[in-house]
């Protein structure tokens, strides 16, 4: 009997020092379980720091927008320019048109008047003469004012851009293709004939020149 009373007495301290130990055991493993959970905790706020933009990273992309819309903003620009700039050119090309549209048409009241003054002078009619010589003055006068240039090219190298040769005389005292008499004079605006004139051209005479008719190019 009491041997059995002693194996119980045995199990019971085997049992409670198993039990000390577990408990011993578990608090020592309580640090070392939550030390994962720490960590876990720091690797997410690296992430969201990470994730988080930096004030460089805002700064960047503020500079980055700004240089596209200044882009965008000089492009607009110079569009405009160029179309400000083509439709003064083409305000510029009507004006012109519209201009040699009325030169063209006063044309023949000039010829009207040259050959009433021509009929004065050969006629005697001293009072006529004067004044028609001066409306004749005044129209021609407005008429250069807007741009115009009168083509006489009397006892000049001929030349075919400008002048119209109707007859050829023999005249061997000047250099061929010289303009020898003017029937109708032209006009022209900057570069353009609006009318070329009307004259005889000599022949039989010494050749030109070639400085004489390059001169004459320029």
């Amino acid at each position: 009997m009491e041997e059995h009373q002693d194996h119980t007495e045995q199990a019971t301290d085997a049992a409670e020092d198993s039990t000390v130990e577990a408990q011993a055991a578990g608090a020592e493993a309580a640090p070392a379980a939550g030390q994962p959970a720490e960590a876990a905790g720091d690797v997410d706020a690296a992430a969201d720091e990470a994730a988080a933009p930096s004030a460089d990273d805002a700064v960047a992309k503020a500079k980055a927008e700004a240089a596209e819309w200044q882009d965008r903003f000089m492009r607009l620009h110079a569009e405009w320019d160029t179309y400000r700039r083509r439709t003064n050119e083409q305000r510029e090309e009507e004006r012109k048109r519209a201009n040699e549209k009325l030169v063209g048409n006063l044309l023949p009241v000039l010829d009207d008047f040259e050959r009433s003054i021509e009929y004065a002078v050969k006629n005697g009619e001293g009072d006529l003469l004067d004044g028609v010589q001066k409306v004749h003055t005044k129209l021609v006068d407005v008429l250069v004012k807007a741009g115009v240039e009168v083509i006489d090219p009397a006892g000049q190298p001929f030349d075919a851009l400008e002048a119209q040769a109707v007859a050829k005389v023999d005249n061997t005292q000047v250099p061929d293709e010289t303009v020898q008499d003017v029937y109708q004079k032209g006009y022209k605006m900057g570069k353009k004939v609006i009318r070329p004139a009307m004259v005889t051209v000599t022949s039989g005479g010494p050749k030109r020149e070639k400085k004489e008719e390059a001169d004459k190019a320029e």
